[in-house]
Parts: structure tokens; sequence; C-alpha cells
């Protein structure tokens, strides 16, 4: 068995406008006091990375690297959440996802998703060059709005859906596999692969292309009421990266697992800082470290209660207590006794 790596924690959600938000080093210097060990990059952030010249340029690499490394932390992978969103949107989502591009491309799906595709790979080549062996992203959606079958949906519009996804993705997966690198999905909802089944069609719709992993992530399991525990069991092969994220869910005779519309506080379903949910974290990482899993866990904080300061504040010690320094040894290894092939054979009477 392997050490999980850590504590580390996304940077996304806490960028901003003022120090120690806005800025690579204050920012490091920042979580690095709280306790990290790891920080995870979005991408799309220019404050934090160059994502073009990173997949250009290894010097630019080797110094993104040595400024991090200065407030004594690494890099645990890179992050295209946004971009990979846009590798595939249905036309019902074009106005809201347009956000997620530059400017110019607004009113222009085509010439966005291109976009993405780019971005993707440079994330490729970035991440070698940077030394990472997995990244992160979102699959995107062709089909969410039919997730509900009513209307009933027409035969043939699923397979449909995931060939076309997986028409887009699989020269971006190979473009990973050309540097390496595992391209790591966090099946979430609003993604076309939001849980085991749709990971699995899929991985079915690529040949099982060997870069198409998963970034585990239980808070979107919890309000699906997914077995978030068993998915390891099912899917630890494919599981290269992990968000560790709360999230509780409180049906009531009113509400489910579809929110009645609410705004996060009011749903049934929501995200909480680590520690405040119901997730499982023990049996999680215990799961994690019995199959081997030796990458980073990383804070992924997103709460709609709790301020993002006292979430990164208790998320450090949180995750380090979680890890598990795996055994070397059989607890019971002091009463074991040396035996050949002989003894073996006269003790089962052969």
């Amino acid at each position: 068995m392997k050490t999980i790596k850590g504590p580390a924690i996304f940077l996304a959600q806490f960028m901003g406008d003022e120090a120690p938000f806005n800025a690579l080093d204050s920012i490091c210097e920042y979580m690095a006091n709280l306790g990290y060990k790891g920080v995870q990059i979005p991408t799309w952030e220019s404050k934090l990375i160059d994502l073009q010249k990173a997949a250009e340029s290894k010097v630019y690499c080797d110094d993104l690297k040595g400024r991090i490394a200065a407030h004594g932390l690494e890099i645990t992978e890179l992050a295209t959440h946004l971009q990979g969103q846009l590798v595939a949107v249905h036309p019902a989502y074009n106005q809201m996802f347009d956000a997620f591009a530059p400017e110019e491309l607004h009113g222009k799906p085509t010439e966005r998703t291109e976009w993405a595709v780019q971005q993707l790979k440079w994330a490729a080549k970035a991440s070698r060059n940077l030394g990472l062996d997995a990244h992160v992203s979102f699959s995107g959606a062709l089909l969410w709005p039919f997730l509900y079958p009513w209307p009933q949906r027409p035969v043939g519009l699923v397979d449909m859906g995931f060939g076309e996804l997986a028409k887009r993705w699989r020269p971006i997966l190979d473009a990973f596999e050309d540097e390496g690198v595992d391209l790591c999905y966090e099946l979430h909802p609003g993604e076309d692969i939001h849980d085991g089944d749709s990971f699995e069609q899929f991985l079915e719709a690529l040949d099982g292309h060997p870069r198409c992993c998963i970034n585990y992530d239980p808070s979107h399991f919890v309000l699906q009421c997914l077995d978030y525990v068993q998915f390891i069991d099912f899917y630890h092969e494919r599981i290269k990266a992990f968000h560790v994220k709360d999230a509780e869910f409180n049906p009531t005779g009113k509400q489910g697992v579809y929110g009645a519309y609410q705004s996060w506080v009011k749903r049934a379903g929501r995200f909480r800082s680590l520690g405040d949910g119901q997730v499982d974290f023990s049996a999680i990482f215990s799961k994690l470290s019995e199959y081997d899993y030796d990458s980073w866990a990383v804070l992924e904080w997103e709460c709609c209660i709790k301020s993002p300061e006292q979430g990164a504040a208790e998320g450090a010690p949180f995750i380090q207590e979680h890890i598990i320094e795996v055994t070397k040894k059989a607890f019971d290894d002091f009463a074991g006794a040396k035996t050949d092939d002989e003894q073996n054979r006269q003790i089962l009477g052969l």
C-alpha cells in the first residue's frame, strides 16, 4: 500500500482582486502558512499561469515550479474545468457558458469549442513540462437537458450523444497519451459523465482509452444518493485525482434531489466545508489507501454558509488527520513462523 499525499488545495475558489488572493506568490504564501503542501492550479486564472507559455516553454515551467517551491509547495495538477465544459455545450446553455470563453468568442459556439480543444491540448503539454502525471477537467454535456426520461427520449439519442462526446474528446485524450498524462474527469451534475454508469458509457464510446480517468469527488455523489465508497471498489484503477469536498443531503416533505429551483442555502442537497457535511472521509481515505492511491488529496472548498478563509484554515488539518500512513508490515507478523514447501505439505496432510 501507499500513502496519500497532502494536504493540498484547489486555488480556483480563492482567487480575487484583493491581496493575498490576487497573485501567485501571495496566495501560495497564505496557503503554505495554513499547512498546505500542494496547490492545484486553475489554468483560466492568468494571475497564476500562462497556459500557452507553459505548453511551449520548459524554462517558464521550471520558473513557475521554483516560485511555488519557494513557499514550500508543489503543483499537484493543472485544472481546465471551464475549458473542458466548453468542449461540448448543448445550445440551451450557449449564452450562460459564453462567460467561460474570451469575449471575442461569445455567440460563436463553433469557434468557442475549437478554442477549448486547443486549451486542453496546451494543458497536456504544460502538464508534462511541469512534471505532472495527472490533469483534472470537466467533460461538457450534450445530453444533460434529457437526463430525466420525460418526454420519452428517441431511440438512439443517448448513444449518439456519447458518440459525439467521445469524438470530440478522443484527439484531446490522444494528446494526453502522447505526453504520458492522465486526464481526470470530475463526475459532476451538469456534465454528461456524472456517475459510474455514464462514465462507463463514455469510456465504451472511447474504446477504453487508457488516459480517460476520474477525479474522485464524493460531494457530487452524496447529492445523487450514490454509494460513494463502493464507487471506489468499482473504479479505483481509473481514479488518478481526488477532490476532498464535503456535502449534505437532507430531504424534506417538500424537497428532494432536484432542489425545487432553490438557492444553495435552501437546497436539500448542498456543499459544505470539510467536517460540516455527511461525507465519511475516514472510509474514503481507508479505501483509497487500500487500493494504493498515492497521489494528492486536494481540498476543493465550496460552502454556502462558511467563509472561504475559515474553510481553508480548517481544511489543512482535517485532511492531514485523515491521511493514513500505511503500514509496511502485518500486525500479526510477531506471531508468524518460517515455513518451507515441505512443511506446508505436512500441515495440509499432503
